[in-house]
């Protein structure tokens, strides 16, 4: 830690200012070009670094996951992806997927670096607040409690992005608030409490709107990052109080499309509450850093790894009943057929059985288009089938129409990410219903979610052949959808909320299918207690075709991650690792 405490001086401010020149809307604010002849505890000082500490947001970091599309810990841990492509590639992320991690993993040093490196610039900004506001240049009283909110909001979000991956974390203050050396902070705990401080201060004095400014955290931002933190720790009584609230302020619904939460074109809507921004204007662009492990590795938008694959069981989740409505057990859920092992030229049939109609927004599959690059052809655009199955993700990749306008370097792009969004109040507050008792409303909440994807806007072109031989004529119908799309709210009376236990079935299915890879599924497995249960069943079925996942097994004492063994080697003494790793 001692390097990312100090790092700030000499590296990191100059990095902000180059970043910052390029985010959109208040990232595009030019802060100076460089530290020369700027007085850092100043207005425009703080305001600069103040952009700085937004921009690890990014998710750059390939190999500790993003953190806010924590594709490695959040998904690629889960039942819902693989990391992808063959034996011995990125062996650290093949770790993590297999409960295999120790101490030296890349993926545990990048994640704890970037965590961390977002906190020290928070509390540089609250440094150079504190200096400046006792100084020559104080900025008016009410920017100075926003820019103290916004900063220990993001300080909060990075300490907590840390707490998910490891057990216990050292909270780190800027040195003007405590006296003490940063340096040598222990993790004794898991933070909650700092955390919540925090989160609160930044919800008593941020604003509900930041008018013409997006990506800024407000109140809003702030209550539904606490109300998260308050599910990781199960207290469902203070998280109800604060998703009520956001619902309550009328100022967010759930747009019309799906899609829409994901589309470029859609940014900053209704739904979203708090979004990263990503610009692709000029060389020092901050960008997504999700295109390169999503992308397909061959075809049209290709460039990429072919990391972060769907797998069959999520795949499978997406399957509806008669009645359009999921299978709650999976022992009766049929899995649906793919073209693994069948080559592009070969003739492939896709099965006709109805699915929710967020699966082919979500998965990569054969004959369904591809955002508009061409039908998927199967095997010949995914790098490795045999490794990790036919499928690849769509959230993250930018449609075809629009890519003139993309950063488009193979492996970055400008794509906002919508780190948190209605739908999460919605589905949360159906949590807290299931916990009161409330199974009515809990399928009220549901419902809200479903019936949006009920009347959203299909994927088009059903494929009528599917031979991608040079010599074979591709037939698609784009008037008609491309695959048989069913999703019905769930009718009063139904089983699926007779009880207590049944509805926690619906609301985490729903949970599962609204934000399926979006880097949430590990977590929320963790915080249910059913993690081994589910992962267990999942590495049973998947292994006998995944050779990778044979021999694999799941323990909750595998339910964080090691410290990384270059951070206790530095502060020995200081940092103590997790007994499972010793």
């Amino acid at each position: 830690m001692k390097n990312i405490v100090v790092s700030i001086k000499i590296g990191l401010l100059t990095g902000c200012m180059a970043l910052s020149s390029s985010c959109s809307d208040f990232l595009d604010k030019q802060p100076p070009a460089s530290t020369a002849g700027v007085a850092l505890e100043s207005e425009q000082g703080v305001e600069a670094i103040l952009v700085g500490a937004y921009a690890d947001l990014d998710g750059i970091d390939r190999f500790g996951g993003a953190l806010g599309a924590d594709w490695v810990f959040g998904s690629c841990a889960s039942d819902e992806a693989y990391k992808g492509s063959e034996p011995g590639d990125n062996m650290a992320m093949n770790a993590v997927e297999q409960y295999a991690t120790m101490p030296d993993n890349e993926c545990v040093t990048e994640r704890w670096r970037s965590c961390y490196d977002g906190v020290s610039r928070a509390n540089q900004v609250l440094q150079f607040l504190h200096g400046a506001q006792s100084g020559s240049y104080p900025l008016k009283q009410e920017r100075a409690r926003q820019v103290e909110g916004e900063a220990r909001f993001l300080r909060a979000w990075y300490h907590f992005q840390a707490n998910k991956v490891f057990k216990n974390i050292p909270y780190i203050k800027a040195q003007y608030e405590v006296d003490f050396d940063p340096v040598n902070t222990p993790n004794k705990d898991a933070g909650w409490d700092e955390i919540e401080t925090d989160l609160q201060f930044a919800i008593d004095n941020l604003p509900e709107l930041f008018p013409n400014e997006p990506g800024r955290a407000t109140k809003y931002a702030a209550m539904v990052t606490k109300a998260h933190a308050h599910l990781f720790q199960g207290e469902y009584a203070e998280a109800k109080t604060l998703l009520d609230q956001i619902i309550n302020s009328g100022r967010f619904r759930l747009v019309d499309n799906f899609f829409d939460n994901f589309d470029e074109r859609t940014e900053n809507n209704e739904e979203s509450i708090f979004e990263f921004q990503a610009s692709s204007s000029g060389s020092s662009a901050i960008t997504l850093g999700m295109q390169g492990p999503c992308m397909h590795q061959k075809g049209p938008a290709s460039g990429g790894w072919g990391f972060f694959q769907p797998s069959q069981s999520l795949v499978d989740a997406f399957q509806v009943t008669s009645e359009g409505l999921p299978y709650l057990d999976i022992v009766n859920r049929p899995t649906l057929k793919s073209d693994m092992g069948i080559s592009s030229t070969e003739d492939y049939t896709p099965s006709d059985k109805a699915v929710d109609l967020r699966l082919d927004w979500t998965v990569s599959r054969r004959g369904v288009d591809f955002l508009g690059w061409g039908i998927h052809p199967g095997a010949d655009w995914i790098r490795s089938q045999s490794f990790a199955g036919p499928y690849m993700t769509k959230k993250y990749m930018h449609f075809e129409a629009t890519k003139d306008q993309q950063l488009w370097n193979g492996f970055n792009n400008n794509r906002n990410y919508r780190i948190y969004r209605y739908s999460h109040v919605i589905l949360w507050r159906a949590e807290c219903a299931v916990v009161d008792g409330d199974l009515e409303k809990a399928r009220e909440l549901v419902n809200m979610i479903r019936n949006r994807v009920k009347t959203s806007t299909p994927v088009m072109g059903r494929c009528l052949s599917t031979n991608f031989a040079e010599d074979t004529e591709l037939v698609v119908d784009w008037e008609q959808p491309a695959a048989n799309y069913k999703t019905e709210p769930y009718p009063a009376g139904h089983v699926a909320f007779s009880s207590q236990e049944q509805a926690w079935k619906a609301v985490r299915t729903e949970i599962q299918l609204e934000f399926a890879t979006e880097g949430h599924r590990f977590f929320d497995l963790r915080r249910w207690n059913i993690d081994s249960e589910v992962l267990n069943d999942f590495i049973a079925r998947d292994s006998k075709f995944r050779d990778f996942m044979q021999g694999v097994s799941y323990s909750v004492n595998r339910r964080y991650w090691p410290l990384p063994q270059t951070q206790i080697d530095i502060q020995q003494g200081v940092l103590s690792q997790d007994p499972n790793y010793m």
